[in-house]
């Protein structure tokens, strides 16, 4: 049977989801059993994008298909390359606040993290009047000009980010790829050998997958203090120009995290969010709650600093981060296309105080008051501009 590799990982999956050390409620194990399900989806999904003499760009990554506490303000799209090939890559900028590029020297694993061997914005590319640029990606010796990167020795991955911080009113643009030469031609037909070992190499993607990024959180947030975050610094990774300061927290629901920073402004971070992740290592759902918050979102105080309430029960406030019954779990900013250095005065402070104490402790905290019909207009919005920029 074609598909008997397939469906033994999956049963290898289902024990690793289960036996995962912070199962503890049903919900717990319920949302592990829908990561699994996105997990499925995006794992054949990429192994049957894997053609590095056809490729294209798969959207791996979304609300139903979520991996490595996935941005809510990001449209990720990977394609596969071979080092010793050329690559055009043709498009229309789009009107988000960021469009980046990083070329990988593979995937991520247990044990190891890729290497980002070219990793820029679209300030470094030349861009025509109408948004319209073509970018050529080959080994070296194989052209020289602007818009031209080389792939370095083990390139494999070639990945584009489509960043918004105004989901209302942000369009994407449009992005494709080709090998060079390639077009006008077509791919060999499928034989029934080459599906059979493309399930074999997907069941091995999928509990790597799951490993992966179960082990990651491991070793880059649960070793920090609870219930801090860490100044601003470079996203491990390579990613160009972004920074970002992470943590986790373990709240009881008569417990608020109040996390203060400034706000960075357009000129400096054309995009700043901020967001929560479950244990799972996902974003939380973003479509019908407030679980995360880019500046532009955010209401700001009047001395220049937002301020997130983090908490399970409703504080009636417009900066209400919602914990949606995940007692512990991930923090998140990142700050994109930066103009400069990060410094520690630029991130958070976080502050856990009793709920109750929210109206005398919280600055501006009549400012920040919404009514119930308000605050179903912002999840209106939020599930609106979701379906507007992202497909299932």
């Amino acid at each position: 049977m074609a598909t008997q590799s397939f469906a033994e990982a999956i049963a290898e999956a289902e024990r690793i989801i289960r036996s995962a050390p912070h199962v503890r409620t049903d919900q717990d194990l319920a949302e592990g059993l829908d990561y699994l399900a996105g997990s499925i989806k995006a794992t054949l999904h990429m192994v049957w994008a894997y053609d590095r003499d056809f490729p294209y760009f798969a959207t791996s990554t979304g609300p139903y298909t979520k991996l490595g506490l996935d941005n809510p303000d990001t449209l990720y799209f990977h394609a596969y390359l071979r080092d010793d090939a050329e690559y055009v890559v043709t498009g229309r900028r789009g009107s988000t606040a960021d469009l980046s590029f990083q070329v990988l020297n593979g995937d991520y694993s247990p044990s190891r993290s890729p290497d980002s061997l070219t990793a820029f914005d679209d300030r470094d590319i030349e861009i025509a009047a109408d948004g319209s640029y073509e970018l050529r990606f080959g080994p070296a010796g194989a052209g020289t000009g602007p818009n031209r990167f080389t792939l370095g020795p083990g390139a494999a991955m070639l990945i584009a980010r489509e960043v918004f911080s105004d989901w209302d009113t942000e369009r994407p643009g449009e992005i494709r790829v080709h090998r060079a030469g390639a077009l006008g031609t077509a791919p060999p037909p499928p034989t029934a050998e080459r599906m059979a070992r493309r399930y074999e190499i997907a069941g091995r993607m999928l509990v790597s997958r799951l490993r992966t990024f179960l082990a990651f959180p491991e070793r880059h947030y649960l070793t920090l203090p609870v219930n801090t975050m860490t100044e601003p610094r470079p996203t491990p990774g390579g990613l160009a120009t972004q920074y970002s300061s992470v943590g986790h927290y373990d709240l009881d629901d008569d417990q608020v995290m109040v996390i203060t920073v400034p706000v960075a402004g357009r000129a400096v971070a054309p995009y700043q969010g901020f967001q929560l992740g479950s244990m799972w290592y996902v974003s939380l759902d973003y479509i019908n709650h407030q679980t995360s918050l880019t500046a532009g979102q955010a209401r700001a105080d009047p001395d220049g600093m937002i301020r997130y309430v983090v908490s399970e029960r409703d504080p009636g406030l417009a900066n209400w981060i919602e914990r949606t019954g995940h007692r512990r779990g991930y923090l998140q900013f990142r700050w994109q296309r930066l103009a400069r250095e990060l410094k520690p005065d630029d991130g958070p402070e976080v502050e856990v105080i009793p709920f109750g104490e929210l109206p005398e402790r919280l600055p501006h905290y009549e400012r920040q008051r919404v009514t119930p019909s308000e605050w179903a207009s912002r999840i209106a919005a939020r599930q609106t501009a979701v379906a507007k920029r992202m497909l299932g």
